[in-house]
């Protein structure tokens, strides 16, 4: 045959679907546990309480976003104090790459959302069409009225999931208990029920359909994991050197010439994201343990002690292997990579706590006008503008009284007001356009340019704050 005729390989193989079959065990067990916990947490927190007083919202979290804050229990964050979030997230980001340091992928395999709610969904599709077996001859199947009838549920349960998943995001947005009428009484806006539908969508297909996909293609961690990761990382391993070779027995036989792996595949039918962890350390493992659950009841059945799959690090597997020592988990756990993402980790925490403790409750901020910088009156008076932004981060209302200092020939005036006194509502801000000005003859009306500081008092307390700016002259 030529090689014209020779058909080159397809660029592209159709997907197989995972049918990982059930396994009990120390590992599927706390993943339960932490499914259980997240999804409880997720789906609960919107609806727990908070008095803040008669004019605050009582929503313990809330991302209120047409207010532009962020009420976190007793914690209330103003757009301005956005580094609480920025450190939030850097906090959340060496703290995965302390774990993945340490225990390598256990946040795709214990944590991360897409875990979390595909287990949801297995377990829906386990209690639909039965166990791995009988899933795999229901997918072969032709469509007929059982396979109709059980897909038909099976959808309908992951859309309703979906649905409560997408609706629970919304509910951080908004007073949860409001929301929730007016998202069945119609009168929800429009923003609320396009955010309902893309997250009900996006949940019913990666959950339900892409799943192990989403962690191979579309998630870049497992292409980043590796620069976390070094022969120290304990992770997940084959034990080659003790089930190599590898080979089927019979009840009650013993060939010394085999290893421990009786080759059941019990491993690779448990292993949500289809791959075989006999062949070595492979992106696509999420290091979730249930490969170690299967393999752990299967040495049980056969008399072979555990630990045929198991966490490992690479530096041990030499010594391991030839009888010797092998280090602790805690010197693993904890070497000078990890110490120092722990280290940066808890100083970023105590950073935003010390942050927190000690921030005004009142805030100022001074804009001057640049367009003119200044004008001159008729009798030779300079005026400048500014905008001032007040803010009263408390839960009373509150009398400020504007000033300035470092110049005393300058006066202050605010627009619109007979007085320097301004009140400002219940964690409200007030934005003032303000003049100050310079009688003709003094020095800051012939001077070039002239540090000012205005200063915003709290009448009847001594808290104050102040922003320093410049006044142009009518040299400027």
């Amino acid at each position: 045959m030529s090689s014209a005729d020779q058909t080159p390989p397809p660029l592209y193989a159709k997907r197989e679907p995972i049918f990982p079959r059930r396994v009990n065990g120390n590992f599927r067990t706390m993943k339960w546990w932490l499914l259980a916990i997240m999804l409880g947490i997720y789906y609960l927190i919107p609806w727990i309480r908070w008095d803040r007083g008669p004019e605050m919202p009582d929503q313990a979290v809330l991302l209120d976003l047409g207010n532009r804050r962020f009420f976190f229990f007793m914690v209330e964050i103003w757009p301005h104090e956005f580094y609480f979030v920025a450190g939030l997230l850097i906090m959340a980001g060496i703290g995965l790459f302390l774990f993945t340091s340490a225990l390598g992928r256990v946040w795709c395999g214990y944590a991360c959302p897409q875990t979390v709610w595909t287990d949801l969904f297995i377990l829906v599709e386990r209690w639909v069409e039965g166990d791995r077996n009988a899933r795999l001859r229901l997918h072969r199947k032709r469509w007929d009225g059982e396979k109709i009838r059980k897909y038909g549920l099976k959808w309908t349960a992951w859309f309703l999931i979906a649905m409560a998943t997408g609706g629970a995001w919304v509910f951080y947005f908004a007073d949860a208990p409001t929301l929730l009428v007016e998202l069945f009484t119609g009168q929800a806006h429009p923003i609320a029920y396009g955010s309902v539908l893309v997250l009900t969508m996006t949940t019913f297909l990666f959950g339900g359909f892409f799943r192990e996909q989403i962690c191979i293609y579309a998630c870049p961690w497992p292409r980043i994991q590796a620069a976390m990761m070094d022969e120290d990382t304990l992770t997940i391993d084959y034990r080659h050197w003790r089930g190599e070779p590898r080979g089927k027995l019979k009840k009650g036989e013993m060939d010394p010439n085999q290893g421990d792996c009786i080759d059941c595949m019990a491993c690779v039918n448990v292993c949500p994201m289809g791959i075989d962890i006999r062949d070595g350390q492979q992106m696509e493992c999420i290091t979730c343990g249930l490969c170690i659950d299967a393999c752990d009841e299967v040495m049980d059945r056969i008399g072979k002690p555990r630990g045929l799959i198991g966490y490992m690090a690479l530096s041990d597997q030499i010594d391991e292997q030839a009888g010797k020592p092998v280090k602790s988990v805690w010197t693993h756990v904890f070497r000078p990579r990890t110490i120092l993402y722990t280290t940066i980790w808890g100083l970023v925490g105590i950073g935003l706590i010390v942050a927190l403790f000690i921030r005004a409750d009142l805030d100022m901020s001074v804009a001057p006008v640049r367009n003119p910088t200044h004008i001159v009156l008729s009798d030779g008076t300079v005026r400048n503008i500014y905008d001032i932004r007040l803010r009263n981060m408390h839960h009373e209302p509150r009398d400020f009284i504007l000033s300035v200092t470092e110049n005393p020939d300058l006066s202050l005036s605010i627009e619109g007001e007979d007085s320097n006194r301004v009140t400002v509502g219940v964690d409200e801000q007030a934005l003032l356009r303000v003049y100050l000005t310079a009688p003709p003859g003094t020095p800051s009306n012939t001077a070039e340019r002239s540090t000012v500081r205005i200063w915003a008092s709290i009448v009847g307390e001594t808290e104050r704050v102040y922003s320093d700016t410049v006044f142009n002259g009518r040299n400027q």
